[in-house]
């Protein structure tokens, strides 16, 4: 099995990569050209304990990501979080030249800022890379120059000041992405309303095969997973095309399959509550009602 390289500092990646020392110990820009990775396998497997924000182009490599895998053939910008796993695969015989932007961010350098705990919360951190971000050659440079203003902030003399001028540079580039990547939903609205014909089928298989009997109510990881997707971006698909999270759409399919046993059937609530996969009936009364102002009793009641 290959090692995997773990870093727990930026100083270890920069050593790493043969690079020259980091100008600070807790956030870094680097130019993409400049990395050279010291090892002759083909195959790189690593787990880095900071954030990294990559503008990367022509990389020649197939850079693999929560089970999936994207070819770096044009520029397009990617999200990682600490301690995930990643693994290159680097084409040693290309000729063409890599380029473009990695920036590293420490936890640390965001102590003591709301950033620290709003970074968490930014959907496309926990993407798989097949989901990166193509940019336009407009949108492009509205993220590079605002990593070039993070690494002249950087690079001068830091002052009580530096920090929150650097957190806010990077909360505006989140916001961006924010931005773009709706963009990247709404223009590719044929892949993602077929996700979302297979998301419908995948439910509806589940339930006409009877593994709610065995499982349980599917959960979003078990749907995403299906997929081959993460469960952030499946919930921002969602809400973009239908206004919903990923549990209510789940929920209101059950919801559908309930009535159809209410009316349909002369099976107990309790029955109709096990079939869907409910552990206790109180707890699929207490949805339905939710979801309907009715019980389970009531609603069939109003329709015999």
């Amino acid at each position: 099995m290959k090692d995997i390289f773990r870093f727990n500092s930026i100083a270890e990646f920069h050593a790493f990569c043969g690079l020259p020392a980091a100008e600070h110990p807790q956030i870094s820009l680097i130019d993409y050209s400049k990395v050279r990775y010291p090892v002759n396998d083909s195959e790189l497997k690593w787990i880095q304990n900071f954030y990294s924000i990559g503008l990367k182009r022509n990389v020649n490599a197939k850079f693999n990501y929560g089970q999936q895998e994207y070819d770096f053939d044009s520029g397009l910008l990617t999200f990682i979080s600490p301690l995930q796993f990643l693994k290159l695969e680097v084409n040693r015989d290309a000729v063409v030249e890599p380029s473009g932007w990695l920036l590293l961010i420490h936890p640390d350098f965001l102590w003591n800022t709301a950033l620290a705990k709003k970074i968490k919360s930014y959907d496309f951190f926990g993407y798989s890379v097949r989901e990166a971000l193509f940019l336009s050659e407009k949108e492009e440079r509205v993220i590079v120059d605002i990593l070039q203003n993070i690494e002249k902030e950087y690079q001068s003399n830091m002052d009580k000041f530096s920090q929150e001028l650097i957190v806010t540079q990077l909360e505006m580039l989140l916001i961006y992405a924010g931005r773009f990547y709706e963009r990247q939903f709404l223009t590719r609205k044929k892949t993602s309303f077929e996700l979302l014909e297979r998301f419908e089928k995948l439910l509806a298989d589940y339930y006409e095969t009877g593994k709610q009997m065995e499982y349980g109510i599917p959960t979003v990881s078990y749907i995403a997973a299906q997929l081959h997707i993460s469960p952030n971006y499946l919930g921002s698909l969602l809400r973009i095309h239908t206004q919903q999270t990923t549990q209510q759409h789940i929920q209101n399919k059950l919801i559908d399959y309930a009535k159809e046993r209410l009316m349909t059937t002369d099976r107990s609530v309790s029955e109709i509550a096990y079939e869907l996969g409910f552990e206790h009936a109180q707890s699929f009364s207490k949805l339905f009602k939710l979801k309907t102002n009715q019980s389970p009793s009531e609603f069939r009641a109003y329709f015999n």
